[in-house]
């Protein structure tokens, strides 16, 4: 693209290329394999959900320490992704991790939490009729318990809360 003008128009195709990379990191650290052993830096989770929260509707507060396993970190990521449907209108999502327990909180006064799918999620099973957009559902029971993690749902009228 060499020899087009700058301008507000390149600014946002820069923006969008900044975004879909940044999404594809995201998908890939969520749905790829991930050895015991292994480990996520912090630095590549702040910078990519820094990057997907630019110029969007969700926020990200990735309050973990360090380095954490990926397999933990999959299993946090697919749990954002459940708790970003909750979010229709946006929102602020918390995520923690207190060395024992990770915690990924949103709070709205909008929220939308569809019973097909979360009733299922709070048994630790997988939801029985899925679309491609809700397929983060049925793959979170699974991630889980090969993280060796149980997974916890609790919510309120306007706060959704996944711990494991």
């Amino acid at each position: 693209m060499s020899g087009i003008a700058q301008g507000p128009e390149m600014d946002l195709v820069g923006d969008s290329v900044e975004n879909a990379t940044a999404r594809v990191k995201f998908l890939r650290l969520a749905f790829g394999a991930a050895s015991p052993d292994q480990v996520v830096s912090r630095s590549e989770i702040l910078a990519t959900l820094q990057a997907i929260a630019r110029g969007g509707r969700l926020s990200y507060s990735w309050n973990v320490p360090g380095d954490p396993r990926r397999i933990e970190v999959r299993v946090a990521l697919l749990s954002m992704m459940c708790v970003e449907t909750a979010l229709p209108v946006g929102g602020d999502i918390e995520i923690s991790h207190d060395g024992a327990k990770w915690t990924i909180y949103a709070r709205h006064d909008r929220l939308n939490l569809d019973p097909d799918l979360w009733a299922p999620l709070s048994k630790n099973i997988c939801p029985e009729e899925l679309t491609a957009a809700q397929v983060h559902f049925g793959l979170l029971p699974e991630m889980s318990a090969e993280a060796q993690r149980t997974l916890t749902l609790s919510h309120g009228t306007d706060w959704v809360k996944i711990t494991f």
